[in-house]
């Protein structure tokens, strides 16, 4: 308000009387969630996959947040420099990247559509958008080059990851099979598919122990679920091996070796 322009953030609409009405970045973003949420009828479709999107929504402009604590005034007009004409250093570019980073943590989904969101803001929408004119810019630094070209090459990644016909794996090599690949290093902690594999496999492989269990209650599979402990060990030297076991396990290999 007049006279009082440290207080001031971002979007601001000047009135003939001279007073200023002020709009955080990171409330335009949260109504933007809020239409996002209500977003669909009968006539067009609700944004898909829905949580991410209204989360994208709603956290696409974060990167002011931490410029909405201090903003910068212009010594030419005693006023905060509109959103679109703020001094575009190091610390905002940082202040981008970490809410970036801060979303895929989140949700990796949602940290992509952002993600594409900014560095399309310099990129003139990738060709999707063409209004308003004003929101594409074109005179960009060094600076803001590199953060392009590292978040772009994320962007790469996550799509691959997300690409419905590529199957992407855990670890460093890539299965013969006939479908596209992608081998992930740690990728049950990077790629939410791969996590949820694994988990679906862990709980299968324990269903599938439990039942062995029931045939063969002498081995312990519902304690050891297969793995190598020496109470497993002691069980295999003592009962044999059964016909559910794997030959190329080296305990059974050692044992039917020495049987040989």
């Amino acid at each position: 308000f007049p006279g009082e322009p440290e207080s001031l953030d971002m979007i601001v609409r000047k009135q003939p009387n001279g007073e200023l009405i002020l709009i955080g970045q990171t409330d335009h973003s949260r109504f933007v969630g809020q239409l996002a949420a209500h977003w669909g009828n009968d006539e067009f479709a609700s944004p898909e996959p829905f949580d991410s999107m209204v989360r994208a929504a709603a956290f696409h402009d974060y990167g002011w947040l931490r410029y909405e604590t201090s903003p910068l005034i212009n010594p030419e007009t005693g006023e905060p420099y509109p959103f679109l004409q703020v001094p575009l250093g190091g610390a905002q570019l940082e202040a981008y990247q970490w809410s970036l980073d801060w979303l895929a943590d989140i949700d990796r989904y949602s940290g992509l559509i952002v993600n594409m969101h900014r560095t399309g803001l310099w990129k003139g929408r990738y060709g999707t958008i063409t209004h308003p004119a004003g929101y594409n810019l074109s005179d960009i630094s060094s600076e803001v080059c590199e953060l392009i070209e590292r978040n772009e090459a994320w962007q790469e990644q996550e799509r691959r990851s997300l690409d419905p016909d590529e199957v992407c794996v855990d670890g460093l090599h890539v299965p013969q099979v006939r479908f596209k690949c992608l081998a992930i290093v740690d990728g049950d902690a990077l790629v939410p598919a791969i996590s949820a594999a694994s988990i679906l496999a862990k709980t299968a492989r324990d269903a599938e122990m439990r039942r062995l269990h029931g045939q063969f209650p002498q081995y312990g599979f519902d304690a050891h679920k297969g793995y190598p402990t020496p109470r497993h060990l002691r069980a295999l030297r003592r009962h044999g091996v059964c016909e559910v076991y794997r030959r190329s396990f080296a305990p059974v290999r050692e044992i039917l070796d020495r049987e040989r």
